[in-house]
Protein backbone atom coordinates (compact mmCIF):
# COMPACT_ATOMS: atom_id res chain seq x y z
CA UNK A 1 0.00 0.00 0.00
CA UNK A 2 1.22 3.33 -0.91
CA UNK A 3 1.90 5.92 1.97
CA UNK A 4 -0.82 7.91 0.62
CA UNK A 5 -3.58 5.68 0.52
CA UNK A 6 -2.74 4.65 3.93
CA UNK A 7 -3.02 8.21 5.61
CA UNK A 8 -6.57 8.87 3.48
CA UNK A 9 -7.76 5.07 4.71
CA UNK A 10 -7.09 5.53 8.32
CA UNK A 11 -9.88 6.11 10.84
CA UNK A 12 -10.08 5.20 14.34
CA UNK A 13 -11.67 2.03 15.07
CA UNK A 14 -13.73 1.49 17.73
CA UNK A 15 -14.67 -2.24 17.09
CA UNK A 16 -12.89 -5.49 17.22
CA UNK A 17 -13.47 -9.35 16.09
CA UNK A 18 -12.64 -11.43 18.94
CA UNK A 19 -9.09 -12.49 17.00
CA UNK A 20 -5.60 -12.41 17.77
CA UNK A 21 -3.05 -10.43 16.20
CA UNK A 22 -0.46 -12.45 14.01
CA UNK A 23 2.92 -11.82 16.05
CA UNK A 24 4.77 -11.32 13.19
CA UNK A 25 2.28 -8.15 12.16
CA UNK A 26 2.41 -6.92 15.79
CA UNK A 27 6.47 -6.82 15.48
CA UNK A 28 5.92 -4.73 12.09
CA UNK A 29 4.14 -1.28 13.93
CA UNK A 30 7.07 -1.95 16.82
CA UNK A 31 9.64 -1.64 14.11
CA UNK A 32 8.11 1.11 12.54
CA UNK A 33 7.15 2.68 15.39
CA UNK A 34 11.34 2.74 16.60
CA UNK A 35 11.77 4.82 13.16
CA UNK A 36 10.00 7.95 14.04
CA UNK A 37 11.73 11.34 14.77
CA UNK A 38 13.22 12.32 17.86
CA UNK A 39 14.64 15.25 19.41
CA UNK A 40 18.58 14.63 19.45
CA UNK A 41 18.02 11.02 18.49
CA UNK A 42 17.12 10.39 22.02
CA UNK A 43 14.42 7.74 21.26
CA UNK A 44 12.82 8.28 24.80
CA UNK A 45 10.14 5.98 24.29
CA UNK A 46 8.92 2.51 25.71
CA UNK A 47 6.05 0.08 25.04
CA UNK A 48 4.52 -2.00 26.66
CA UNK A 49 2.85 -4.54 24.30
CA UNK A 50 -0.33 -6.73 25.66
CA UNK A 51 -1.51 -9.23 23.59
CA UNK A 52 -2.59 -11.99 25.72
CA UNK A 53 -5.77 -12.10 27.09
CA UNK A 54 -5.17 -11.96 30.62
CA UNK A 55 -2.68 -9.02 30.01
CA UNK A 56 -5.76 -7.28 28.00
CA UNK A 57 -7.99 -8.09 30.81
CA UNK A 58 -5.54 -6.40 33.30
CA UNK A 59 -5.20 -3.36 31.27
CA UNK A 60 -8.85 -3.05 31.00
CA UNK A 61 -9.53 -3.47 34.72
CA UNK A 62 -7.04 -1.06 35.52
CA UNK A 63 -8.08 1.55 32.85
CA UNK A 64 -11.55 0.97 32.63
CA UNK A 65 -12.85 -0.20 35.76
CA UNK A 66 -16.15 0.94 36.08
CA UNK A 67 -17.89 1.88 32.65
CA UNK A 68 -17.16 -1.36 30.58
CA UNK A 69 -20.90 -2.59 30.70
CA UNK A 70 -22.21 0.73 29.64
CA UNK A 71 -19.29 1.69 27.59
CA UNK A 72 -21.06 2.85 23.81
CA UNK A 73 -18.02 0.87 21.92
CA UNK A 74 -18.00 -2.62 23.65
CA UNK A 75 -16.26 -4.54 20.86
CA UNK A 76 -13.00 -1.83 21.53
CA UNK A 77 -12.53 -4.45 24.34
CA UNK A 78 -12.04 -7.18 21.57
CA UNK A 79 -8.92 -5.91 20.28
CA UNK A 80 -6.42 -8.84 19.92
CA UNK A 81 -3.29 -5.95 20.85
CA UNK A 82 -2.88 -3.04 22.83
CA UNK A 83 0.08 -1.07 22.41
CA UNK A 84 0.76 1.25 25.11
CA UNK A 85 3.23 4.11 24.38
CA UNK A 86 5.32 5.70 26.92
CA UNK A 87 7.56 8.81 27.53
CA UNK A 88 10.34 9.14 29.03
CA UNK A 89 10.86 13.12 29.57
CA UNK A 90 14.32 12.79 31.81
CA UNK A 91 15.89 10.79 28.94
CA UNK A 92 15.41 14.01 26.74
CA UNK A 93 16.74 16.69 29.60
CA UNK A 94 19.84 14.53 29.99
CA UNK A 95 20.33 13.90 26.47
CA UNK A 96 20.46 17.64 26.03
CA UNK A 97 22.72 17.92 28.74
CA UNK A 98 25.48 16.30 26.96
CA UNK A 99 28.68 17.96 24.88
CA UNK A 100 27.16 18.26 21.77
CA UNK A 101 23.67 20.10 22.96
CA UNK A 102 25.28 22.24 24.99
CA UNK A 103 23.09 22.78 28.07
CA UNK A 104 23.89 21.44 31.03
CA UNK A 105 21.34 22.19 33.48
CA UNK A 106 18.60 20.13 32.56
CA UNK A 107 16.36 22.95 32.63
CA UNK A 108 12.62 21.38 31.55
CA UNK A 109 11.94 25.54 30.53
CA UNK A 110 14.05 25.10 28.26
CA UNK A 111 11.71 23.29 25.96
CA UNK A 112 9.02 25.14 23.87
CA UNK A 113 7.07 22.04 24.21
CA UNK A 114 7.70 18.76 25.84
CA UNK A 115 9.38 16.49 22.64
CA UNK A 116 9.06 13.52 24.93
CA UNK A 117 5.74 13.23 24.76
CA UNK A 118 5.62 14.50 20.81
CA UNK A 119 7.94 11.79 19.88
CA UNK A 120 5.83 9.25 21.22
CA UNK A 121 3.08 10.53 19.44
CA UNK A 122 4.94 10.50 16.43
CA UNK A 123 5.59 6.76 17.03
CA UNK A 124 2.32 6.11 17.83
CA UNK A 125 0.85 7.51 14.21
CA UNK A 126 3.54 5.41 12.92
CA UNK A 127 1.72 2.36 14.41
CA UNK A 128 -1.25 3.37 13.58
CA UNK A 129 -0.56 3.86 9.62
CA UNK A 130 0.83 0.32 10.13
CA UNK A 131 -2.24 -1.14 11.24
CA UNK A 132 -4.05 0.08 8.09
CA UNK A 133 -1.04 -1.07 5.98
CA UNK A 134 -1.71 -4.73 7.56
CA UNK A 135 -5.15 -4.56 7.08
CA UNK A 136 -6.08 -3.69 10.64
CA UNK A 137 -7.79 -1.09 12.75
CA UNK A 138 -6.89 0.45 15.09
CA UNK A 139 -7.79 3.13 17.68
CA UNK A 140 -5.46 5.84 19.77
CA UNK A 141 -7.10 6.72 23.31
CA UNK A 142 -6.87 8.34 26.26
CA UNK A 143 -5.60 6.95 29.81
CA UNK A 144 -6.61 9.51 32.14
CA UNK A 145 -5.09 10.39 34.89
CA UNK A 146 -7.35 9.03 37.51
CA UNK A 147 -6.44 5.47 36.70
CA UNK A 148 -2.58 5.74 36.03
CA UNK A 149 -1.74 4.99 39.21
CA UNK A 150 -4.08 1.78 38.55
CA UNK A 151 -1.99 1.00 35.13
CA UNK A 152 1.43 1.17 36.22
CA UNK A 153 0.97 -0.71 39.46
CA UNK A 154 -0.86 -3.73 37.10
CA UNK A 155 1.91 -3.63 34.72
CA UNK A 156 5.43 -2.40 37.07
CA UNK A 157 5.45 0.77 34.83
CA UNK A 158 8.19 2.81 36.36
CA UNK A 159 7.60 6.27 37.37
CA UNK A 160 9.81 8.05 35.04
CA UNK A 161 7.54 6.84 32.04
CA UNK A 162 4.40 8.38 31.31
CA UNK A 163 2.25 6.60 29.42
CA UNK A 164 0.87 9.13 26.46
CA UNK A 165 -2.32 6.68 25.80
CA UNK A 166 -2.89 3.77 24.14
CA UNK A 167 -3.50 2.17 21.37
CA UNK A 168 -5.91 -0.99 20.36
CA UNK A 169 -5.22 -2.85 17.53
CA UNK A 170 -7.29 -5.43 15.78
CA UNK A 171 -9.53 -6.90 13.13
CA UNK A 172 -11.85 -4.59 12.54
CA UNK A 173 -15.74 -5.55 13.28
CA UNK A 174 -18.95 -3.43 12.13
CA UNK A 175 -17.93 -0.31 13.44
CA UNK A 176 -20.45 2.69 13.94
CA UNK A 177 -18.63 5.94 13.48
CA UNK A 178 -18.07 8.47 16.43
CA UNK A 179 -20.65 11.30 16.27
CA UNK A 180 -17.33 13.73 16.24
CA UNK A 181 -17.68 12.87 12.85
CA UNK A 182 -20.41 14.62 12.54
CA UNK A 183 -18.15 18.27 12.84
CA UNK A 184 -16.63 17.24 9.19
CA UNK A 185 -13.23 17.51 8.42
CA UNK A 186 -11.75 20.89 8.38
CA UNK A 187 -10.30 21.82 4.77
CA UNK A 188 -7.43 23.87 3.87
CA UNK A 189 -8.88 27.19 3.69
CA UNK A 190 -10.03 26.46 7.48
CA UNK A 191 -6.22 25.59 8.80
CA UNK A 192 -3.62 26.40 6.20
CA UNK A 193 -1.99 30.08 5.88
CA UNK A 194 0.66 30.58 3.54
CA UNK A 195 3.14 33.25 3.81
CA UNK A 196 1.26 35.16 6.41
CA UNK A 197 -1.93 34.26 8.88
Amino acid sequence: MEVREAILRRRMVRSFEDRPVDPAVVDRLLEHALHAPSAGFTQGWAFLVLTEPGERTRFWDAVFPDRRGSFGYPGLFNAGCLVVPLSHKQAYLDRYAEPDKGWADRDESRWPVPYWDLDAAMASMLILLTAVDEGLGALFFGIFGEHVDAFRAAFGVPAAFSPIGAIAVGHRARDRPSPSLDRGRRGPDDVVHRGRW
